[in-house]
């Protein structure tokens, strides 16, 4: 497995690990490339409703493109310097806490007080100069058309960041033990996010985004669909390659001779995983050496390969329906169908709900299925176009 960047270092080029690069995380590199992916969809799909006159720009009243600086923002600036200097200064002085856990050093109370003085020093002179010399006190505004596409770098932010948000809370609430034991260290650690959390809570913001914006929701949602399966996709490759505990239960089954995949596509061990679950690995020296014993199901492959065949589809059928709406909700059932299936050999607290013990996933997978047979049919039937 390849925690960080080090590792993957080690593996192409046989560098030592643990080195400077294992500041970069190999989750977050892949969910910031998954994140940029599905930008790169949503814009090619806003491109083409817009053409098909099926989104419509507008314009926007009252937009500032020139604003006086304030006392307001010379404080925010120093603040927001100060927090940074802060913590870089905390990179230097305790360099290998910071290589271990970056989000633990980073939302602890530790710092260096005097690289966070200065910096707020220089930052307030700065601003403070330019507010005294600042060519006007007043506001500009004016109008602007705003075409769907514009607004494509938006959309995808606040995917990207509400995704991570409620997929963080969802997983808090799935492992509410650890929390109570660990509130900090739960929260703002890497490991541990939930899919669902953070689509249901990324779909509702961008809903109301996509409102305020005048936005035709249903094509809107089915031009988003095939981005959220790219996203995924690599996503799943994240938790994949880090080794983030989000695997299968366990395979010790030999390999079937009818395998035609590789074999660690059957079963696997995770050596070197982040989360550093399982056993140690003899001789290993570096900072992961654990691997599982026995193999595990990799289902963040399954999911990874499920996830590109589900985009596939989609991309297909998206010149070929006709009406808004139907594409989303088949994206919906497709979803929770692969989702229902895969829960079945995750790793994931179980719940007892007569006689079955289904994952919370499961049952959200399940809701998902019927969602989206009753909202294909019926958006099918209304044929809105």
């Amino acid at each position: 497995m390849y925690p960080d960047l080090s590792y993957i270092f080690h593996a192409i080029f046989g560098t030592e690990p643990d080195n400077a690069f294992s500041l970069v995380k190999t989750f977050g590199l892949l969910l910031g490339l998954a994140v940029a992916a599905s930008g790169w969809v949503l814009l090619f799909e806003l491109k083409r409703k817009e053409a098909l006159g099926q989104l419509q720009g507008r314009v926007e009243k009252d937009i500032v493109i020139y604003k006086p600086i304030d006392i307001k923002e010379v404080l925010l600036q120093t603040l927001v310097n100060f927090v940074f200097a802060f913590k870089i200064g905390l990179l230097f002085l305790h360099y290998k806490d910071f290589q271990r856990d970056p989000s633990a050093a980073i939302f602890s109370l530790d710092g260096n007080w005097t690289w966070g003085i200065i910096a707020a020093f220089l930052t307030a002179g700065y601003w403070f100069y330019q507010m005294k010399n600042q060519e006007s006190d007043v506001v500009k505004k004016t109008d602007m058309f705003v075409r769907p596409v514009d607004r494509a770098i938006n959309l995808t932010v606040l995917a990207g960041l509400y995704g991570i948000i409620g997929s963080k809370l969802f997983s808090v609430f799935e492992n509410f033990g650890d929390f109570i034991r660990d509130p900090i260290g739960a929260f703002f650690s890497g490991a541990g996010l939930t899919v669902y959390g953070g689509l249901i809570l990324a779909f509702i913001m961008l809903t109301k985004y996509m409102k305020s914006k005048g936005l035709h929701l249903l094509h809107m949602y089915d031009a988003i669909a095939p981005t959220l399966m790219v996203g995924y996709g690599i996503g799943r490759l994240g938790c994949h390659f880090s080794g983030d505990g989000d695997w299968g239960i366990p395979n010790p089954s030999p390999v079937p001779s009818w395998w035609v995949l590789p074999d660690s596509w059957w079963a696997y061990s995770y050596p070197h995983n982040v989360a550093e679950d399982g056993i140690p690995i003899e001789g290993c020296t570096w900072n992961y050496c654990s691997q599982l014993v026995p193999p595990v199901f990799p289902t963040p492959i399954y999911e990874f390969v499920l996830a590109f065949m589900i985009f596939g589809i989609l991309w297909m059928l998206r010149t070929r329906i006709p009406y808004a709406g139907v594409l989303f909700f088949i994206y919906v059932f497709l979803n929770g169908v692969e989702r229902f299936f895969i829960e079945m050999i995750r790793v994931n607290p179980r719940y007892d709900i007569l006689g079955f013990h289904p994952s919370l996933s499961q049952g959200i997978a399940m809701l998902l299925i019927i969602t989206g047979i009753t909202g294909t049919i019926y958006y099918y039937r209304k044929k809105i176009k």
